[in-house]
């Protein structure tokens, strides 16, 4: 019989993890449904469960000079009113799934989850979210984009789970976020675009260029964003092919039910393009 745990503080709950194989849910979202059974049965699940939402530790957003620290058990809806959140994050998260859904889903548990097509990944990588590992052995601390490495898959052990997102603070002079799904609101992405830049008398100090649902990963390139800082806006928007052709080698996306590998590739080029054409 599956033995399911549901601790009471946050060092109780490594202690478990440390001590057996466990599934740690936050909001079960996305779990709850994958695991689901049919005929009002409860959720099949393959090894003991690990429900963190009882975890007040980790329920926080606060902040210092430099980074704005995340809980892993702050759920989306929080976050979303909350007025240290940066902009682009609240930006993505208002047209996330339902208010109902936001209220127990956490930024966490997207980061677990790996979806290619999760929104908030796409302003984590973009903002250069570091992400907090712990065990009872202690912490790790590694960028969004070496924590996620594949569709579903993470770098985190058995005895891990996620502290904390850490968010640099940064301002931008340009941002964009697009959405391309079968609804505004509450339902999976086609494609996903975020675009920052910091424009400083015609020069572009940083670019930021970030694609979800056309790769097994979210979509960042930074050395082709790094050949592009330095020069003036005029210069680059006078070979954006070049640019589009640097990120046409990294979008890859595939055929599913929600559309079609060509029409994301060509989507996402133009909405990278479009933002390009802001930064005039």
């Amino acid at each position: 019989m599956v033995s399911h745990v549901i601790p009471k503080t946050y060092a109780e709950a490594l202690t478990v993890l440390k001590a057996g194989n466990h599934r740690v849910i936050a909001g079960g979202t996305d779990m709850m449904v994958r695991h689901r059974a049919w005929a009002g049965l409860p959720p099949l699940f393959d090894k003991p469960v690990l429900f963190a939402f009882t975890l007040s530790e980790l329920k926080y957003v606060k902040e210092d000079e430099q980074v704005i620290c995340i809980g892993a058990m702050t759920d989306l809806e929080t976050l979303l009113h909350h007025e240290r959140t940066p902009a682009l994050l609240r930006q993505v998260i208002a047209i996330m799934a339902s208010p109902a859904i936001r209220y127990v889903s956490t930024l966490a548990g997207n980061i677990v989850n790996a979806s290619p097509a999760a929104d908030s990944l796409l302003a984590l990588y973009a903002l250069d979210a570091q992400v907090v590992l712990e065990s009872t052995s202690g912490k790790r601390i590694l960028s969004i984009e070496k924590t996620i490495v594949g569709p579903g898959k993470t770098v985190l052990h058995d005895d891990e789970m996620v502290a904390e997102i850490r968010i640099p603070k940064t301002r931008f002079t340009h941002t964009m976020f697009r959405k391309v799904g079968g609804r505004r609101a509450d339902a999976i992405t086609k494609i996903g675009f975020v675009g920052c830049a910091t424009v400083n008398e015609g020069i572009i100090r940083d670019l930021r260029l970030v694609f979800n649902a056309v790769a097994p990963v979210v979509v960042r390139e930074k050395s082709v964003e790094a050949l592009h800082v330095g020069h003036s806006v005029k210069n680059v928007l006078s070979d954006t092919d070049t640019l589009m052709h640097h990120y046409s080698e990294h979008i890859k996306p595939i055929d599913d039910q929600r559309s079609n590998q060509h029409y994301r590739k060509e989507a996402a080029l133009r909405l990278a393009r479009h933002f390009l054409d802001t930064l005039a």
